[in-house]
């Protein structure tokens, strides 16, 4: 049983910084990959940065590539994501995905909000 859980979010104005986390675990579990989608009212889901696990590469979506970074921590399965030059578009609920040697990102935590006022 894997269990993925978000947390980090909050209000922030633009201009501002925010960090979030996301932590899977399990029993013998190894990801594949773990990665941050976002959905905002109304929109459909969006990706926003993912992270091989066992290469460490990492990608990001156009629309946060410069601001955005993502990390881990490889022993805890642990990815962070550290956002910056935050913007009123970036508002949405962030949810941490992990995929496994299925490579389809079949978990998911609660997600978790991120308010950016303008």
């Amino acid at each position: 049983q894997v269990q993925v859980a978000e947390s980090g979010g909050g209000l922030v104005q633009a201009g501002g910084s925010l960090s979030l986390s996301c932590a899977a675990s399990g029993p013998s579990f190894s990801p594949y990959a773990m990665a941050w989608f976002r959905q905002a009212a109304g929109n459909e889901r969006e990706f926003v940065a993912a992270l091989s696990w066992n290469t460490g590469n990492k990608f990001y979506g156009d629309s946060v590539k410069g601001r955005f970074t993502i990390s881990r921590d490889y022993a805890k399965k642990t990815v962070y994501l550290q956002m910056n030059s935050l913007q009123s578009e970036d508002t949405a609920v962030y949810y941490c995905a992990v995929a496994d040697r299925s490579e389809a990102y079949d978990y998911w935590g609660q997600g978790t909000q991120v308010s950016v006022s303008s």
